[in-house]
């Protein structure tokens, strides 16, 4: 059997869907009939333009050849990341066109890289698994002008029915999408695998847990920590500095990433006067677990934005796993998720700098608390991924 996988991101890139696509592709490995074949296609690290690394152009493993796209260089505007994509569609297309495939999985949160999915899958008479991390559509119903969004929006559609008509499986991220996805695609197979937690926040939560609970020394500064995208879907322009501003001399903000909103973040730190944030550049998750470990608190943002409100982001599992206060501005599914499986989350409205300055205020003592074992067990990326690889590749009893 020969499978085709689809993933704009992959290790060592700096992002889920890279984190994901890798535990997903060395699980498939573990479950595939003799003499079988995965190639990936995916791109040369690209996530951040703040954090370069130079991969293989194509990676021999065992059973898996990975084959990494270079791309033009390119930042978070939707004109670059429409050309980084092109480049990725025609560099796919173009080696794969002499070769068959009985199997096309494809990762996608912004609809094209599952189209490039469903148009080879058609072609090759394929199988095709589809993973979907946003409803992309609905997105950018929320967030385009109106001069864009009117010619816009009706093709986007059709590129999507297309695409997940195509689908014999799809797996939906977040279960804040089953609305959107039984109604629109009522005949279509779902499945729920979530992200997760990578073994080197595990690792770290074992250490926590045999720390000793202690209080806060309410006359230092707390230190509450970002990482994570800056752009259009987290909002940080719209809360943080307000929130910084009213936080001064009782909190210290460090926020670790890069995006298509970090500019402007910067700039309404500047204008609002804040000397309380300090902007760092992606880094490793080694040493991110340390920005982590010195936090008294954890941030996490989405923007007010409807469509948000389905979505459950990643950085919710790694937080949790940390076993420290988190303090997230997230509504809808998202917001309930947090409530019934974190007890050490305070959520507030996104986007409310004042509820967000009470809920840290009123923050209670002591600073760590206890994560779930159980919640560890589930959410963890490892299970998931092999729970994820046996749905995958049971469309092959069809194959082989």
């Amino acid at each position: 059997m020969r499978v085709l996988f689809l993933t704009f991101y992959f290790e060592p890139d700096l992002c889920a869907g890279s984190f994901r696509s890798t535990s997903l592709v060395n699980e498939m490995v573990k479950r595939l009939p003799p003499n079988s074949h995965i190639d990936v296609f995916s791109t040369q690290p690209n996530r951040y333009a703040s954090f370069n690394q130079v991969a293989d152009e194509i990676e021999e493993r065992e059973q898996v050849t990975v084959h990494r796209i270079t791309l033009p260089e390119h930042n978070s505007n939707m004109f670059d990341q429409s050309r980084a994509f092109y480049s990725y569609y025609r560099g796919v297309n173009k080696s794969i066109r002499n070769r068959d495939y009985d199997l096309v999985f494809a990762t996608s949160s912004r609809l094209f890289t599952a189209f490039l999915g469903a148009r080879i899958a058609k072609t090759k008479k394929a199988k095709l698994y589809l993973d979907i991390r946003d409803i992309f559509v609905e997105t950018m119903d929320c967030v385009l002008d109106t001069t864009l969004k009117i010619p816009l929006i009706p093709l986007l559609r059709l590129i999507e029915n297309y695409t997940f008509l195509q689908a014999d499986k799809i797996n939906l991220v977040s279960e804040g999408f089953y609305n959107y996805f039984s109604g629109n695609y009522p005949n279509l197979k779902f499945d729920y695998f979530t992200n997760g937690i990578d073994s080197e926040f595990i690792d770290s939560f074992s250490v926590n847990k045999r720390e000793p609970i202690v209080e806060r020394n309410k006359t230092k500064e707390l230190v509450i920590v970002y990482a994570g995208n800056i752009g259009e879907g987290q909002g940080l322009n719209k809360i943080l500095p307000k929130l910084a501003k009213r936080l001064s001399g009782i909190a210290k903000f460090k926020v670790i990433g890069d995006g298509g909103r970090k500019v402007e973040l910067e700039r309404a730190l500047k204008l609002q006067g804040n000397n309380n944030v300090e902007l760092l550049n992606p880094i490793s998750r080694k040493e991110l677990i340390k920005y982590y470990r010195e936090a008294d608190l954890l941030f996490l943002h989405l923007n007010n934005i409807p469509a948000f409100e389905r979505v459950l982001p990643s950085k919710i599992f790694e937080y949790a796993a940390m076993g420290k206060p988190i303090l997230a501005g997230v509504g809808g599914y998202a917001a309930s998720f947090v409530s019934k499986n974190i007890p050490s989350a305070v959520v507030f409205s996104p986007c409310d700098s004042g509820a967000a300055y009470e809920a840290v205020i009123n923050l209670p003592i002591p600073c760590l608390t206890q994560v779930s074992p159980d919640f560890i067990s589930e959410y963890c990326r490892e299970n998931i991924a092999k729970k994820m690889a046996d749905s995958v590749l049971e469309l092959s009893d069809d194959i082989i």
